[in-house]
């Protein structure tokens, strides 16, 4: 089996439901251009039938992109599936991705079903999209929660009408890693057909597992990720597109890849954020404003003897400029001294200490100590 992951970027469908921030056709146009750049495999650029803006933006994303395959959305209703086709009519590589409940929740109570019309549904979907194009996903909403035989036989029925990947999603957050990896394993084991499709794998999340259960769904053998910049998404939102891909680079040993520049992660989750109006948490992995910052004295002393010691991978990998030393009131004497010789100023000793003992004080009061206050310090 192939060790390279192929990513799906998501962020201008999943990720643009998010209230406020929705993005117009030539907002959609910049972001994709990026998102180019940066390597992805897929991008799902819209959902057709919903609104003629959609529409017009996957018409205008699959004019404007040319190395991605361009991926529409629908549901698994005819309708639905003529827009998605007649929208990708100008991409170079189209895929339609249709799809319908799989969980007995969904079936009951969302569409008013049976598992066996369920399974005539999705078949039917299925062979009317390749009437539009070679290259269609099929996905199993809230196969989190869906019951393993029912999903397995949905799985072979969907590959056996020509779906060339499927979907497996945890549309609601629901799944633990292991329960998650165990039903990637389930399909693999059941599915007769299955290595004439590719699995992929779109986790929500719910109870912010969604990074976790996607690696534990490629250790079990999905080679398609579902993922937004900045993990954006309905409810609680996505796979962070920019956590799985490192957490695959940083962890060699696995022997997973990816296409992905990681040097423009940092730069295209900037775009994303601002575009869309949506601040990234300063906490957040791999590009939030505290991802490569240093406040403790206790981190700051062993990052500036090697930087492996709190580093376990550096900025310039994501594309961030460098580490930064926060000055604060936790921050000790070495950290100090190395920013005051940053400004030039070497002390001995007791002088540093006289020094130090003035900048707890300030560090009280004002909170963060930056470069100007410690001129005044100084003075």
């Amino acid at each position: 089996m192939s060790q390279r992951v192929y990513i799906f970027d998501t962020t201008l469908r999943d990720g643009e439901q998010v209230p406020g921030c929705q993005l117009t056709t030539e907002e959609k146009i910049v972001v994709a251009k990026e998102l180019e750049r940066l390597g992805v495999d897929i991008i799902e650029a819209g959902f057709p039938i919903s609104s003629p803006g959609d529409f017009k933006s996957v018409v205008e994303i699959s004019k404007a992109v040319s190395e991605p395959t361009i991926c529409a959305l629908s549901r698994a209703v005819k309708g639905d599936i003529d827009a998605a086709g007649e929208a990708l009519k100008w991409a170079k590589r189209g895929r339609i991705h249709t799809g319908i409940g799989s969980s007995d929740i969904h079936i009951r109570n969302k569409f008013n079903s049976t598992r066996e019309k369920i399974l005539e549904q999705a078949v039917a979907a299925v062979k009317h999209a390749k009437t539009y194009v070679e290259d269609v996903e099929f996905y199993a909403e809230d196969a989190g929660r869906a019951d393993l035989g029912f999903l397995a036989q949905l799985t072979e029925a969907v590959i056996r009408a020509g779906a060339t990947v499927v979907n497996v999603p945890d549309t609601t957050g629901y799944c633990l890693p292991d329960e998650y990896g165990r039903k990637i394993a389930y399909i693999y084991e059941h599915v007769s057909n299955v290595h004439q499709a590719t699995i992929s794998i779109h986790c929500h999340n719910d109870l912010g597992l969604a990074t976790a259960n996607t690696l534990a769904g490629v250790m079990n053998g999905a080679r398609q990720v579902e993922v937004t910049m900045n993990g954006i998404g309905e409810r609680a939102g996505n796979t962070s597109l920019e956590e799985v891909v490192m957490a695959l680079k940083v962890k060699k040993e696995l022997g997973y890849y990816t296409n992905i520049d990681a040097t423009r992660l940092f730069p295209v989750s900037n775009l994303v954020s601002q575009m869309m109006r949506m601040p990234v948490q300063a906490n957040k992995a791999i590009v939030g404003r505290n991802a490569f910052a240093h406040s403790s004295g206790i981190h700051q002393d062993g990052f500036l003897k090697h930087s492996e010691n709190y580093e376990i991978m550096k900025p310039q990998d994501v594309g961030v400029p460098e580490s930064s030393i926060v000055l604060t009131a936790r921050s000790g004497r070495h950290a100090l001294k190395h920013r005051l010789e940053l400004l030039g100023y070497r002390y001995d000793k007791p002088t540093l200490d006289g020094i130090y003992t003035r900048f707890l004080d300030m560090a009280d009061i004002r909170k963060e100590v930056n470069d100007k206050d410690l001129m005044e310090l100084v003075r």
